[in-house]
């Protein structure tokens, strides 16, 4: 692979105005293809093959207006009034009026008609039926809706929203993470290489993926539905693996050109060492996003491709338009910043590095993990072992107005109809009963009472009716996020046969909280499966990467460590509340696809840093018999570089923890404390200190690996090894032979 990477980092560093030219037009045409589709994100979900859908669906065929989403409102009174007193009772009904003209507005519940008001009078729930899905809600309506409660509030009558949809139920991720992110990556760029243009080619090459990567999504959102996490995710991704697999190359450039190598050779040299590793890593990425397609979710499926397209942006950038671009920079890469208050210093750091790595910082932690290497194996599993505790407790779900932030509409919204009525009446179950074959007059009567003699039921009434089909809407004792609600669903499933018994009427169970609870069953039932494909795809591509039996055994066990240690972090803090205040958490249980998702990314981020630490273990290696000696040298080459890449992946991610967003912010939480915990703790100490524990042994294939499994030589050692012994005609010779 190498040797085909020299051979087009040569060509993209000669035709470099062409490079330059086609990745400008790919960016204009993105641009261009977003505006003109005018394509949007959604959260319009739906899960095949579950009952929920399976009645949004008999909604859609026989009673099509009452198949949308649903959205409750909420009237509290100030002080000691009450909503049955003339003022607020003429204001409700004057909202709910106008309610009732919008466009897309199927039904309004009056809650003085449907007996919603709370016992102490302060406190009335309503709800708006609209004809279509959440995702096709438009936001001239919900700007309607809260128009139409301004008077209202304006005359002292709280009025808060909650449900499917409500106004601002899709929050914008605001730029601020995106600008923290890039200007905390500038600065730990501009520590690692000393030098402006260095620090800031990474940032550029990046934005440009990030930009035709975004673009191209919302032109794709025109064609089908991408939910509105998928670019946030998108672009955490993006961004981070896009700067980082530009410093890996970029870095390995600088270090030729420290030790003399003229800028034309040393392009495409460093894409043919470092660009093998990259195009790995991005792979091993990708697949595993790929691979969310496992769950059968549409929403996950396209959240894992669009966030594939994204690094496969990142990664083509890295190999073509970041060489074309050092091309144009020659030796400005290695023009030292003088610090004033240490002059010289990045200079004489840079060629200390590259000609006594024996003295770098590097290679004394190399030192010190192959000398102590039995404690802190045990030191470092332990703090894995401990923080992945808590995943034993999680509790999977979807966010609820309970997870939203205090200070939103939903929040205030659940916390107003939990004190009220009771936790229930904020997640109702709908019932979708179909009577065309009922037997008796009172079929409908008799399915409702058993209902209500069902556990965990607090309240049972009509919903609406028509075209045979009857609308039970039953209300639990517990909250949609409670795993009691979840057992009641389950149950009214199981003892369906008892509770048509005689009536000849079947039912389906749907509405929000049922769908959700599908869900998170389906993703529960699909974890397991997932891991069993990222295992076994891990152990095929890291052994085909360094043709060994345990690496990538190792590998697999830091993986799952850190990606169970990082779930637990997650779980500590976003169920548990620790540190709640800290991070500005509303605690609330796990979402349901953030562990598949973690377990993806994870994966893909672990594999990276674990083939730029290894294969340099590897190189180094080739050069010395002396296992202990070629861990501390490879650590030493890698170390200053993945800790440059893991901190900017963390500082992006981290960025993104200050969204007021309950799906962004543990995603973006999980992914930084994942990314802290593989780098540090497994890929820079776990990993060498078991290459040092085993030694040699560590490399040991049986004799049919030779024949069966390809020399890849990710680590570029064959390629530089021509390069050093011999001459440019012999580099040329070996890309074309």
């Amino acid at each position: 692979m190498s040797r085909y990477l020299f051979g087009l980092g040569r060509l993209v560093a000669r035709r470099r105005w062409w490079v330059l030219a086609v990745w400008v037009v790919l960016l204009a045409g993105a641009i261009g293809f977003a505006v003109g589709t005018g394509g949007k994100t959604t959260d319009n979900f739906t899960v095949p093959g579950t009952e929920s859908q399976d009645a949004v669906s008999l909604l859609q065929q026989r009673m099509p207006a009452f198949s949308g989403a649903k959205m409750q409102v909420v009237f509290a009174t100030p002080g000691m009034a009450e909503v049955t007193d003339s003022q607020p009772n003429a204001q409700i009904e004057q909202v709910l009026a106008g309610f009732k003209g919008l466009p897309q507005v199927a039904a309004v519940v009056d809650p003085f008609q449907a007996k919603a008001v709370s016992p102490d009078q302060r406190v009335a729930l309503g709800s708006v039926q609209f004809s279509v899905p959440a995702g096709e809600v438009t936001e001239e309506t919900l700007d309607e809706v809260d128009r139409i409660a301004e008077p209202a509030r304006d005359a002292g009558l709280e009025v808060e929203f909650s449900g499917a949809v409500y106004p601002g139920f899709t929050a914008e991720v605001p730029e601020t993470p995106e600008i923290f992110g890039i200007a905390a990556a500038f600065v730990i760029l501009l520590i690692t290489f000393g030098a402006v243009v260095a620090a800031g080619l990474p940032i550029v090459t990046a934005l440009i993926g990030v930009g035709i990567g975004l673009t191209g999504i919302l032109g794709v959102a025109s064609f089908v539905d991408v939910p509105a996490a998928a670019t946030s995710l998108a672009l955490m991704l993006g961004l981070s693996c896009g700067i980082d697999y530009a410093l890996f190359i970029l870095s390995r450039h600088r270090h030729n050109i420290v030790l003399g190598i003229p800028a034309a050779e040393s392009i495409p040299l460093a894409v043919g060492t470092a660009g093998s590793s990259v195009v790995f890593a991005a792979v091993t990425v990708i697949i595993a996003l790929c691979g969310l397609s496992v769950a059968g979710i549409p929403f996950l499926t396209v959240m894992g491709l669009t966030a594939a397209g994204a690094v496969l942006v990142a990664m083509l950038v890295a190999l073509t338009l970041l060489p074309a671009l050092l091309g144009f920079a020659g030796g400005t890469v290695a023009r030292f910043i003088s610090p004033p208050l240490h002059p010289g210093r990045p200079e004489e750091v840079a060629r200390i590095a590259a000609h006594e790595p024996e003295r770098t910082v590097g290679h004394a932690w190399g030192r010190f993990v192959t000398r102590f290497r039995i404690p802190l194996l045990v030191l470092g599993i332990a703090v894995l072992v401990v923080s992945a505790a808590p995943v034993t407790r999680i509790h999977l779900g979807l966010p609820s107005g309970e997870s939203q932030p205090e200070s939103s509409t939903a929040h205030k919204a659940y916390e107003l109809v939990s004190r009220s009525f009771g936790p229930g009446f904020n997640g109702p179950l709908l019932v979708v009963t179909d009577l065309s074959r009922a037997t008796s007059p009172d079929a409908a009567q008799t399915v409702m009472s058993r209902l209500r003699q069902e556990p965990n039921v607090a309240a049972v009434q009509p919903a609406g009716a028509s075209d045979g089909l009857l609308l039970i809407q039953v209300v639990p004792k517990t909250g949609p996020d409670d795993t009691a609600t979840a057992d009641l669903v389950t149950r009214l499933r199981d003892d369906r046969a008892g509770i048509v018994n005689g009536t000849a009427a079947t039912y389906l169970i749907g509405g929000t909280t049922a769908a959700n609870i599908d869900t998170s069953s389906r993703l529960a039932d699909a974890l397991p499966v997932f891991l069993a494909v990222v295992v076994g795809l891990a152990l095929v591509l890291l052994t085909i990467a360094f043709r060994t039996v345990l690496v990538p055994l190792s590998s697999i066990v830091g993986f799952i460590l850190s990606v169970f240690a990082a779930l637990g972090a997650q779980v500590a803090v976003f169920q548990w509340g620790w540190g709640a205040t800290l991070f500005d958490v509303t605690k609330a249980q796990t979402l349901s696809f953030l562990p598949i998702i973690i377990l993806a990314i994870i994966f893909g981020l672990s594999s990276d840093y674990q083939i730029f630490v290894v294969s340099r273990i590897k190189e180094e290696r080739s050069r010395t018999p002396n296992a202990i000696a070629s861990v501390q040298n490879g650590v030493a080459q890698s170390a200053r570089v993945v800790t440059a890449a893991a901190l900017i992946m963390f500082a992006v991610f981290v960025a993104f923890t200050t969204v007021d967003n309950p799906v962004v912010k543990p995603l973006a939480f999980t992914l930084a404390i994942g990314v802290l915990l593989d780098a540090f703790i497994v890929r820079l100490t776990l990993v060498p200190a078991v290459m040092a524990l085993i030694g040699n042994r560590m490399w040991y294939h049986p004799r049919w690996f030779a024949r069966y499994v390809p020399d890849l030589d990710i680590e570029g050692a064959e390629l530089e090894h021509r390069y050093i012994q011999g001459t440019e005609a012999e580099v040329r010779q070996a890309v074309t032979e």
